[in-house]
C-alpha cells in the first residue's frame, strides 16, 4: 500500500542522499542512472513532491508511478515529465528479480535563471501531462535521447567553466524539442486511441449543448471537458491541435457557433434570447465572440438568410 506520508525534496542533493548516491557533481543539475540507486526510495512506496523538474526515461519491472487514480507500469521504455510542486506517488511491487534501467534528469529552476529556458520551458506542455500520458518511445528515439542526456552528464563531469552552462542549456533544449517531436508523432500514430478521444469529445459537447447546461452552468470549461475524458487539459489541447488544428477551447467555441447559427437561421428568437440560451449573461459578449469567429455580427448573419 502507498505510504500516506508526503515527502518533500527541496534540493537535488537531498534526492541523491535519499537514494544512496554521492553528492551531485553540480548542485542544480544531475543525471541519475537507475541501476546506481540503492536508497530507501526504492525500498518502499512513497508520495513525493519535488522542488525541481525531472525528466524520466525508465524500464523497470516491479515499478509503478501513480498520479491520482492512474498508474503506469514502466516495463517498457517510456518517458515522463514532472515540473516542480507536482505531487506523485512511487509504488514498488515486490519482485526479487527486478530489472531496471534508464535515467532521471534533475533540473533545479535556479539553473535556468537568466537563460532562454527560464521562461521558455513553460511552452513544453507535456510537463503538465498526467503520468499515465507518458511518451512511448521507439528504440531509435530512445537511443537519440540517451545520447543527448549523456552529453549533458559529460559536460558537467568534465569541469565547469564559463561555457558549461550555455552548452548544457543547448542540450536541454535539444532534449525537450526531441520530446516535443516524439509526442507529435505519438498523437498521429496512436490513431485508434486518439480517434476514440475525438469521438467522446464530440458526444460530450453534443450532450452538453442539447440539455439545459448552458443556461444553468454556462459554457463548459477546458478543465471540465478534460476531466470528463480522463485526460489532462494540456494533453487534450495538444492532441487536438495536432489532429484538428484547434485546441479544446476552440472546439468548444466551434460547437457554440454552430448552435448559434442554427438558432439564428431557423428561429425568430432575438439575439439576446439566443445569447441567454447559449449561456451568456450579456449579449454583447456573445456578439463579440460570434463576430470574431464568423466576421459577421449575429444580426448580419441572420440577414443573409432573408
Amino acid at each position: 500500500m502507498t505510504n500516506e506520508k508526503l515527502d518533500r525534496i527541496k534540493t537535488i542533493s537531498e534526492y541523491h542522499e535519499l537514494v544512496g548516491l554521492p553528492k551531485p557533481e553540480h548542485p542544480l543539475i544531475s543525471v541519475v542512472h537507475f541501476d546506481s540507486q540503492e536508497g530507501s526510495l526504492f525500498g518502499e512506496s512513497a508520495n513525493l513532491i519535488l522542488d525541481f523538474y525531472f525528466v524520466i526515461l525508465k524500464r523497470m519491472k516491479g515499478f509503478k508511478y501513480k498520479y491520482g487514480q492512474q498508474s503506469y507500469d514502466f516495463d517498457e521504455g517510456v518517458m515522463g515529465f514532472v515540473s516542480p510542486n507536482q505531487v506523485f506517488a512511487v509504488e514498488i511491487v515486490p519482485d526479487l528479480n527486478v530489472k531496471r534501467s534508464g535515467w532521471m534528469l534533475l533540473i533545479h529552476p535556479d539553473f535556468l535563471w537568466n537563460t532562454t529556458l527560464a521562461e521558455g520551458i513553460k511552452r513544453y506542455e507535456y510537463f503538465d501531462y498526467s503520468v499515465h500520458e507518458a511518451l512511448f518511445l521507439s528504440d531509435k528515439e530512445e537511443r537519440t535521447l540517451n545520447g543527448v542526456v549523456e552529453n549533458i552528464r559529460q559536460e558537467y563531469y568534465s569541469g565547469i567553466d564559463k561555457f558549461s552552462k550555455n552548452i548544457i542549456i543547448s542540450h536541454l533544449e535539444a532534449l525537450l524539442n526531441y520530446a516535443d517531436r516524439f509526442y507529435h508523432r505519438q498523437f498521429i500514430t496512436r490513431e485508434k486511441a486518439n480517434s476514440l478521444i475525438l469521438e467522446r469529445l464530440e458526444k460530450l459537447l453534443t450532450n452538453y449543448f442539447d440539455t439545459d447546461n448552458l443556461v444553468a452552468k454556462g459554457l463548459p470549461t477546458v478543465h471540465w471537458v478534460a476531466g470528463q475524458l480522463s485526460v489532462s487539459p494540456s494533453y487534450l489541447s495538444s492532441l487536438l491541435r495536432v489532429l484538428t488544428g484547434q485546441n479544446t477551447q476552440q472546439h468548444i467555441h466551434e460547437k457554440l457557433i454552430e448552435r448559434a447559427k442554427e438558432q439564428l437561421s431557423t428561429t425568430d428568437l432575438s439575439v439576446g434570447e439566443i445569447a441567454y440560451r447559449l449561456g451568456f449573461e450579456h449579449s454583447q459578449s456573445f456578439n463579440r465572440l460570434f463576430k470574431a469567429k464568423t466576421h459577421l455580427s449575429p444580426s448580419e448573419f441572420r440577414q443573409s438568410f432573408k
